[in-house]
């Protein structure tokens, strides 16, 4: 993975071990640490992620420093043939705009370059933020996942199943 991706106002580049100190940090604040538990090695577990053949994660960059990460991976079986997003970002560039760039660039490069037709993602039920952020993108609801992921105090809570469709990027 080379490409890199250019947005409205963020770009997309392959994270390197290098963005793991800023993405750990990222990763501890509080109101990521909610929605992206990774345990007590928070530089451990970023580490893995860009490990994992699965995934590809991009550092997102915005004035010249990395404020998040977008990952995507895919399910390449043809007859279920679509692929999946996961984003954070620093609450410090929270309602700004860049998560809806972010995700609309990478679903874009989805569909354009890699003829995806269907797109998922699946946001916590609660994170209004995250929810109305798809939306804007294209992204509808399909259905909540009950007690769909454990989070970091341990508890199971709801996940919201959404999918945008090739001509519906907006």
């Amino acid at each position: 993975m080379r490409t890199v991706l250019h947005g409205a106002r963020v770009t997309l580049r392959p994270a390197t071990v290098d963005d793991i100190p800023a993405l750990a940090a990222i990763r501890s604040t509080p109101e990521v640490y909610a929605r992206w538990p990774g345990g007590d090695d928070l530089t451990a577990a970023v580490t893995e992620e860009l490990e994992d053949p699965g995934a590809r994660t991009y550092a997102v960059e915005h004035d010249g420093r990395v404020v998040g990460a977008v990952q995507w991976g895919a399910e390449d079986e043809p007859d279920y043939r679509h692929a999946n997003i996961d984003i954070y970002l620093d609450p410090a560039v929270h309602g700004r705009g860049l998560g809806t760039d972010t995700v609309r660039t990478l679903a874009r490069h989805l569909i354009d370059d890699h003829g995806y037709r269907r797109l998922v993602i699946d946001p916590a039920a609660d994170n209004a933020a995250a929810i109305r952020c798809y939306r804007k993108v294209g992204f509808r609801p399909v259905g909540v996942m009950r007690q769909y992921e454990r989070g970091a105090d341990g508890s199971w809570h709801d996940g919201l199943l959404m999918d945008l469709l090739a001509d519906e990027l907006e």
